[in-house]
Formats: structure tokens, sequence, C-alpha cells
């Protein structure tokens, strides 16, 4: 058996002969979804929901990058309360990671390969307990970096430890960028998959293809992961990746895990504003999903 069919085999069917047009949507029939990443704190969520009615947009999802033990429970909880009232999901991040324990590798230029993944048995319970947290106090979404990880956290929900409405976000950080990852990152657990940030539409395509999870693509990077911008390209993602959580907002930062100010939440907002522009201009029929949707993972209000 030759390799094409083999990985057709086990569920790795690319058509390079079919139309790049994606068929595939989200539950509540839309294409695409807007998230706005770097959210760190309460007062720059804040804003930033302000921030949507002075520039007429909507969005689905913001992200918190620099990790749940870094927030009091009061932050999260008044995260939580914010992202409720508009509609909003909103996904805090594992803290634990290589960046943050003793590891003198992940400081060096070649050790940084190891990404956000964590080392050792203490920081696997860690993270699990950064989880438990954040769920105990509402939140539903959740961004992951190591696929071990992933699988714990997707058992202890099969198995009702974590309710079954909290979905898993796979960061552009844990490095995956083909298909074959995309499909092991669903089969263990993902609800959101975010590859590496320069795949072409083509690549984009051909993940689409195998998996039917969101896929989250940056429309716009900060500095240090390339700083390039892709928002002529937009209403061909939405288009090749469908259904497809636009990142948007990113040119703002200067690196991961940035401080936003509220200042900057606004700033997100504006480059919000000139993707969608860009949607209506030359993708006029695309269907957004709407705000609000039973199908997002809105925080839960958690009562006393």
């Amino acid at each position: 058996m030759n390799t094409v069919d083999y990985l057709k085999d086990i569920g790795i069917n690319i058509d390079d002969n079919s139309s790049s047009d994606s068929s595939k949507l989200f539950e509540d029939g839309g294409q695409y979804r807007f998230e706005v990443p770097g959210i760190q704190k309460p007062v720059a969520l804040a804003s930033l929901i302000d921030a949507l009615d002075h520039y007429e947009v909507q969005i689905h999802r913001v992200t918190q990058t620099k990790g749940i033990m870094l927030l009091t429970d009061q932050e999260i909880l008044e995260m939580t309360d914010l992202a409720l009232d508009a509609g909003l999901e909103l996904f805090l991040s594992v803290g634990p990671r290589a960046t943050y324990d003793t590891s003198a590798s992940a400081q060096t230029q070649e050790g940084a390969r190891i990404g956000y993944r964590l080392r050792g048995y203490q920081n696997l319970l860690y993270a699990i307990e950064d989880v438990k947290r954040a769920v105990h106090l509402g939140v539903r979404g959740i961004v992951l970096y190591d696929e071990g990880l992933l699988w714990v956290l997707s058992k202890m929900r099969s198995d009702g430890i974590l309710p079954s409405n909290v979905h898993f976000k796979i960061s552009a950080h844990t490095g995956h960028g083909n298909p074959a990852s995309a499909l092991l990152m669903q089969n263990i657990g993902a609800n959101s998959f975010n590859p590496v940030r320069d795949l072409s539409l083509n690549m984009m395509n051909e993940i689409r293809q195998v998996i039917d999870i969101s896929l989250d693509i940056h429309t716009e990077n900060p500095k240090s992961s390339g700083g390039f911008i892709r928002h002529y390209e937009v209403p061909d993602i939405i288009k090749s990746a469908s259904p497809v959580y636009l990142k948007t907002g990113g040119a703002v930062a200067s690196h991961h895990g940035w401080d936003t100010t509220p200042s900057q939440a606004g700033e997100r907002v504006r480059q919000v504003r000139l993707v969608q522009d860009m949607i209506n201009r030359y993708y006029p029929d695309a269907i957004k999903s709407k705000v609000g949707s039973r199908y997002l993972a809105i925080p839960e209000r958690i009562k006393d």
C-alpha cells in the first residue's frame, strides 16, 4: 500500500482536486467568529466591551494568555461576569508551563522549542489544579499548550469530574501545523485548534478537510511572531477554513502574554472593525455566528 492510500485509510484524506471552499459550519450555521486575544485583566475586558459599541462590531471570544494562576479569584469572577453579560466566550490559559518553572532550557534560543509544555509530574498536577480552579469560578473555556494535559482533561470531562460544557482550545504555541496533528488533537478532546500562524490557504484547507472542530487563524500578529498582517486574505481564509475563529488584534501587542491596557483593548477592537470591513467588502455573503449562542463557551455565574 502506498503512503497516500494508507493516510486515507486512517482518516487523513486530502482531495487536491476539490474546491478550496469548505462546506463545514459551526453548530449555529455560522462560517466565522471573531476572537480577540491578550485580554489579561478585568479592566482591559471592560474597555474592550465598551469599544464594541463605538466601533459597531461584534466578537465572540476573548482569550487571556498569561495564565490562570496570575489572576485572583475576584479578578476571574469579574471577568466571568463581564463576559457572561456580553454573551462572550472567556478562555483563560493554563498558568504552569515550561517558561514559568525552573527550566533553564526554556529560556534559551534552542530550548524555547519545547514551547509551553509541562515538565514533570508536579507541573502536570499544578496545571490540572489551575484548570479546576477556573472552572469552579465559572470559566468554561481553557487555552492549552500541552497535548498530555489535553488528554487528561478530556478524560476528566468524560468522567464527569469537569463539566461537559467546558471547551478546550489548543494554542498556536503548541506548534502544530499539519492534518495528522490536527486530527490527533481533535481525537483526544480539543474543541478548537489553533495551528501555527503562517500557514498558507492550501495548508489551512488541508487541515479543514480532515477535522470538524473550529480552526483558529491569526489575521495579524505581534512582532515577536513575525508581525505579518493578513486582512486582505480573510475572505479566502473563511472560504478555506470554515468554521473559523478570526484571531484579531494581535498587532497591537509586542509579544504573547502582552498586558493589554484599556486603550490598547479599544485598539484591538478597531482592528476587528478593519477585518469586518474586509469581509463586508469582499465576501458579503459570509455567515457570522450570532453572539450569545448556546453553542459558545460562555462563562456561568457561580452561586454562593
